[in-house]
């Protein structure tokens, strides 16, 4: 009797221990620029997160804030599934850039986040 009742407590246990994996968010870990970087005007831009993300549902971008304007950039993502590049479409002046992300992980969730620097 006294081994069935802790074989039905360890049942009642698993029954509130999740089973699959356990759910997270794509985080930015790297950039190059880093963030708050004073750089030479760079020819990729380079986001690297936790975990995969889904392409499909990502994107990112790069602005001026200062002059309201966004600056064309092609981007590529990683075979690897946590990298996303994005590429200048032309020569970056002088001047205070953001480059903004919204990127999707496998279970879904949608992070946001910016990441500024300066050229010099």
């Amino acid at each position: 009797m006294k081994t069935h009742r802790i074989a039905l407590a360890g049942l009642a246990a698993a029954a509130f221990c999740p089973t699959g994996p356990a759910l997270a968010h794509a985080t930015l870990v790297a950039s190059t620029p880093a963030n708050g970087a004073v750089v030479a005007a760079p020819k990729a831009i380079t986001l690297t997160f936790n975990e995969k993300i889904v392409p499909a549902f990502s994107q990112i971008s790069l602005t001026m804030p200062v002059h309201k304007m966004n600056v064309p950039v092609k981007v590529t993502f990683g075979l690897d599934g946590k990298t996303a590049s994005a590429v200048p479409q032309g020569n970056l002046p002088q001047g205070a850039y953001a480059v903004e992300y919204a990127v999707a992980s496998s279970d879904g969730h949608r992070m946001t986040g910016t990441v500024p620097f300066t050229v010099r």
